[in-house]
């Protein structure tokens, strides 16, 4: 079974994911962790995030390999090494939104997150998961929330992982920059069809969202 969960920052999107995966019984593929990773070396390099073409140099010379945790995760290791919180970083977050527009590092992305995922089944959450990596799937959700949700749960995150966040204009910022940049690049737009079931999530918790995934899941096989 491949579930694609698609949504902007801030939706829930990692909570709702992990706890769908542990649920159903399959691994979970956060694939934002792995754009954060290479933003993690482009930026320990002090290459310019926004050159596609030293960007993809760094790509072309990482080893990323997935390791399975006992709460079906799977953690995206860089050259065999976990960096943990390390790419939650806000200038991490924002250089993770810069390299992602770049095609070529999203066709290699793609076809690196489809390999790993066909192997056992998976729960994604991205941006394009739905519409660029496993199209085919007929487990497809799309999850919103107004933007002051959004701005207080991505505040809220970043006061958890114990990061300087600054304020909560500061983090509307970053959310509404990464929003402008996911819905107008070139290749794999953050974007929602016909194909998803949509989901607001601004007036329910993390179970109940979860809830709703696994009843229209449940609709769909039998439809299927």
């Amino acid at each position: 079974m491949i579930v694609a969960i698609d949504g902007p920052s801030g939706v829930g999107k990692s909570t709702v994911a992990r706890r769908l995966a542990q649920r159903l019984g399959i691994p979970y593929l956060e694939t934002g962790a792995m754009y954060r990773v290479l933003a993690f070396e482009v930026l320990r390099q002090g290459v310019d995030p926004d050159d596609p073409k030293a960007v993809t140099e760094v790509f072309a010379g990482l080893d990323l390999r997935l390791e399975p945790h006992q709460d079906g995760r799977l953690e995206v290791l860089l050259n065999g090494e976990p960096l943990g919180d390390r790419i939650r970083e806000p200038e991490v977050s924002e250089a993770s939104s810069q390299v992602s527009v770049h095609p070529e590092v999203r066709r290699k992305m793609v076809t690196l997150q489809r390999a790993l995922a066909q192997e056992t089944g998976a729960v994604l959450e991205g941006r394009d998961i739905g519409t660029k990596v496993f199209p085919e799937t007929p487990f497809k959700f799309f999850l919103e929330a107004p933007m002051d949700v959004r701005v207080e749960r991505r505040f809220n995150q970043l006061q958890r992982a114990g990061q300087n966040s600054g304020s909560r204009e500061e983090v509307l910022e970053e959310v509404t920059r990464r929003d402008l940049r996911d819905t107008t690049r070139a290749d794999s737009p953050l974007t929602m069809d016909a194909t998803y079931h949509h989901i607001e999530t601004g007036d329910l918790d993390v179970d109940e969202v979860v809830e709703e995934i696994v009843r229209r899941i449940g609709e769909i096989s039998q439809q299927h």
